[in-house]
């Protein structure tokens, strides 16, 4: 007789399910916070362990006999599948280039898989497809290979598209967490929370006085500025599902370090802002898809942040906060009113579906 939480597999092997407080995978075990953490560190991480996936890129980087490469996969699931400011075709694209780009490397080649669903438009799949090329135009990749699969009607919804990208890392880049130290400077490269409010205002219908798009962009344009600074630049990680609250907990965990961040350094639209206030949202935890957060050598932080600044997507970039040596694993913000919290990693998850 099995124990409970065993499974047979086909090879006949049997394998404990690592311990879990949910019998089932919830809504909130895809929303880039704790959950999403214990969900990948206990279920993915613990049983595909090795050295590339232990570093906790947004990409695997790994040798070859001339330089550097980093691999990275996605998929995409957004709802709606069409939004002010872009769609899940763009989206995609955009999202498999800034990972690559995240782990310093120069995106090449991406492969897109699709699911769709019985029943989707001919005329929307075509928009989607065409939206795919005229992304990968832009960015400056190259579509190498994909694969398409149909489900049943009604047991999908629309489409999702799977993506996995390759780039190029040269050999001053060494991107990593464990860079990271005491008095770097942490650059966020424009206004947060644009994507999610973009998409629930979609999804929702809900009406602002003034036009929100989302933020999707491609950022490896805007890495290629600062690229000549090479080692000044610790770590980059862009701040999608989870805000950029998650992902500097992620940081300061993986590099052993503290955060400090200031309320007023970090850039937002003021009529987002607005909407999350109204909504009770925090921006903090709200997904962005065209941003990137920098941690780099406080001796080059201003000389960085101005170069950024010269580029389109990061005219409005900040220092918003510095690597401590203090509090280690942990992000503290002094808010507007200089009081000072803990910027924990959120639990559940604001917006499903968001990415």
């Amino acid at each position: 007789m099995k124990e409970k939480n065993e499974i047979d597999f086909a090879s006949g092997l049997t394998c404990p399910i690592p311990k879990n407080d949910y019998d089932r995978v919830l809504l909130a075990h895809g929303g880039g916070g704790t959950l999403s953490h214990q969900l990948i560190s206990k279920m993915f991480f613990s049983h595909f362990d090795n050295d590339l996936l232990n570093e906790q890129h947004d990409s695997a980087i790994f040798n070859i006999e001339k330089g550097k490469l980093a691999f990275t996969t996605d998929s995409y699931v957004v709802q709606p599948i069409f939004f002010p400011g872009g769609d899940i075709g763009e989206l995609a694209v955009y999202g498999t280039v800034n990972d690559l780009t995240a782990a310093g490397a120069k995106p090449k080649f991406i492969s897109v898989g699709f699911i769709i669903e019985e029943g989707f438009l001919m005329e929307e799949l075509w928009q989607v497809v065409q939206s795919i090329k005229r992304a990968a135009d832009n960015a400056g990749v190259i579509i190498a290979t994909g694969d398409t699969k149909v489900v049943d009607k009604g047991n999908g919804d629309k489409i999702f598209i799977n993506t996995s990208g390759i780039g190029i890392i040269s050999e001053k880049i060494n991107i990593s967490p464990k860079n990271c130290k005491a008095g770097d400077k942490i650059i966020l490269s424009g206004r947060i929370a644009d994507h999610g409010i973009t998409i629930m205002a979609a999804r929702e219908r809900l009406e602002f006085d003034t036009t929100i798009n989302s933020d999707t962009a491609p950022l490896n344009g805007l890495f290629e500025t600062i690229e000549h600074f090479g080692e000044k630049i610790h770590m980059m990680r862009d701040p999608t599902r989870g805000g950029i609250a998650s992902t500097l907990n992620e940081i300061a965990e993986t590099a052993n370090v503290g955060i400090f961040i200031e309320e007023e350094k970090i850039p937002i639209n003021g009529e987002v802002d607005a909407a999350c206030e109204i909504l009770g949202l925090d921006p903090l935890y709200i997904a962005n898809e065209g941003k990137m957060i920098f941690i780099v050598s406080d001796d080059s932080a201003d000389e960085i942040l101005l170069t950024i600044r010269s580029h389109e997507l990061g005219k409005e970039a900040e220092i918003i906060g510095t690597v401590t040596e203090e509090d280690s694993g942990i992000v503290i913000m002094k808010t507007t009113i200089g009081s000072k919290r803990v910027v924990d990693m959120i639990s559940g998850e604001q917006l499903p579906r968001i990415c």
